[in-house]
């Protein structure tokens, strides 16, 4: 634990001395210039920055609401403190409307420092770093553990420590000029309104991806060290991946010890909820999946293959679907995929990860083969490894009839575009002016598009995890594939074109994947697909 501390602090101390922190150091200067005492500018900074990164997510979330919805409430606090500064009249209005807020009176007691420092906190959190990533993490599993708490609180703290050492320089700095209290309050206005207009339009996310030397060491050597990365897995609930612990005589698979539970975060699909106790005694192969994953659709024909071959001999078969987007939690979209891809075995939502990281898995989609005692015996990751997942199965059943019936392997063997997300979360291979996070904006098609790169034009609103479109909204990509599929969501239509030739439009009625170009041999082109407002997209794969 004391570990965990150090490492809070150091990375917190390092965030605060990096070129993201900007925005916030005017006012810093600016409260600690008018009169608000440092201490409680950085306490009330540290603790909404805390408790936002806690919490929030999670909160938001369960609320259905934006996830920048925070920051843009205190960028509206930002402006009414500038207000205040600038406008006594108005100060005075406002103090007799909302007593709640007649400690924002700029030459007051100091009381008004804190809330100054909770706003701070909001709109410092984009800054921060690996270690609290971790945090985020399991804030978003809603596991709010006190590891969490103290890695969350001891960051805040680390980051509070430079801030603070600023906060009282300017105050000092006012101890100089308190002659001219009018001016230092008109200036401090102007600079809270120039920082709230520039996180209005964004303008501080360029400074995350600004790194220093000092802050590049503090990331390469402690928050990416090794003994920091074990207490991120602590905090984020993560687990190490199953390893073999030991050799079983007469078979040629080891054994990996006994097999996590199922833990069902959601509905059980077409059975009654199962445990893996209630199972001893037979083989179960549990399949990590989730229905807009094409990788895992090309896995279905082999599992529900095996499943009528040997699960009169003792097979059963359980899907895991842990959700990649929003709209897979939702269980009447997963139950009307199990009936649309004609599943015969259970399937349980795994919304939670929860048993996704008791098995430390990483992949979509993953096989745990389980023997008749509870172990786990065999392990396969993504696709093609058919062949050797059944003969593994015939192991541990002991059967030596007729293997099941033969299923076409279609994994990819030769080159194809990379998987390509749309949203700015994991948004790579992209060319064109930088999307802005969260707003309509509009776009214009890069010149020269590389291979494998995608692009922009129309009016979009760009999310995290997928792309809304408006006006005139367009969406280029720069493929090598044989097949191309699209993650759509919403209703309305998408025309496609490939090479600038029509190639038939897409109807889009409901979260799922889309088949945009099914060829029988890899091609090199540009694809371009033109929507209708109001579609999202969330993400392309190819085969």
């Amino acid at each position: 634990m004391l570990l965990l501390i150090v490492f809070g602090l150091v990375a917190g101390v390092g965030t605060a001395l990096s070129p993201c922190v900007l925005p916030v150091l005017p006012i810093l200067l600016a409260g600690g210039a008018t009169g608000r005492k440092p201490v409680r500018i950085v306490g009330g900074l540290v603790l909404s920055f805390s408790l936002f990164t806690l919490f929030a997510t999670w909160l938001l979330s369960e609320l259905g609401l934006p996830q920048d919805l925070l920051r843009n409430v205190a960028i509206g606090f930002l402006f009414l403190m500038a207000a205040v500064l600038l406008l006594p009249p108005l100060a005075q209005l406002i103090e007799r409307a909302l007593a709640i807020f007649s400690r924002l009176r700029p030459a007051g007691s100091g009381g008004g420092g804190f809330l100054l420092g909770v706003v701070l906190g909001l709109v410092f959190v984009p800054c921060a770093g690996p270690f609290l990533a971790a945090v985020s993490t399991a804030a978003a599993r809603h596991q709010f553990g006190f590891r969490a708490v103290v890695a969350a609180f001891s960051y805040g703290i680390g980051a509070g420590i430079p801030m603070l050492a600023i906060a009282f320089g300017g105050r000092e700095i006012a101890v100089h000029i308190r002659r001219n209290a009018v001016l230092v309050r008109n200036v401090a206005g102007v600079l809270v309104v120039a920082v709230a207009f520039g996180l209005v339009f964004h303008l501080d996310d360029h400074l995350t991806q600004i790194s220093l030397p000092w802050t590049s060491y503090i990331q390469n050597h402690v928050e990416k060290s090794t003994d920091a990365q074990k207490q991120e897995r602590k905090v984020s609930g993560e687990r190490a991946a199953l390893a073999p612990k030991k050799n079983v005589a007469g078979s040629n698979l080891p054994n990996y010890g006994a097999a996590p539970p199922i833990l069902a975060d959601g509905a059980w699909i077409d059975s009654k909820p199962l445990t893996l106790t209630q199972l001893h005694g037979k083989v179960v192969l549990v399949d990590f999946w989730t229905y807009s994953c094409i990788n895992c659709l090309r896995t279905l024909p082999h599992l529900k293959s095996w499943y009528a071959a040997y699960h009169a001999k003792g097979l059963d078969i359980v899907g895991v679907h842990t959700p990649e987007f929003a709209f897979e939690h939702v269980t009447s979209n997963v139950e009307a995929a199990v009936k649309r891809l004609g599943i015969p075995y259970p399937v349980v939502q795994d919304n939670k990860y929860r048993t996704w990281d008791g098995y430390a898995n990483e992949y979509w989609p993953a096989e745990y083969l389980i023997d008749r005692n509870g172990d786990v015996r065999y392990t396969s990751f993504g696709e093609s490894d058919y062949d050797a997942t059944q003969n593994a199965i015939r192991d541990l059943l002991g059967d030596t009839g007729v293997k099941a019936k033969t299923v076409p392997n279609l994994t990819p063997t030769e080159f194809q575009t990379p998987e390509s997300y749309l949203g700015y979360a994991r948004l790579e291979r992209y060319a064109g002016s930088k999307p802005v996070p969260n707003r309509e904006a509009s776009y214009t098609f890069a010149k020269k598009l590389p291979l494998n790169d995608l692009s922009y034009a129309g009016r979009w609103t760009v999310a995290g995890e997928y792309i809304t479109a408006g006006q005139s909204a367009a969406l280029r990509l720069h493929f090598q594939a044989d097949d191309i599929y699209i993650v759509l969501g919403g209703k309305g239509t998408v025309q496609t074109l490939i090479d600038g030739k029509p190639t038939g439009t897409l109807d889009v009625n409901s979260y799922r994947l889309y088949t945009v170009l099914a060829g029988k041999t890899s091609r090199n082109g540009v694809l371009e697909l033109r929507f209708s407002p109001g579609v999202r997209a969330y993400s392309f794969t190819f085969g």
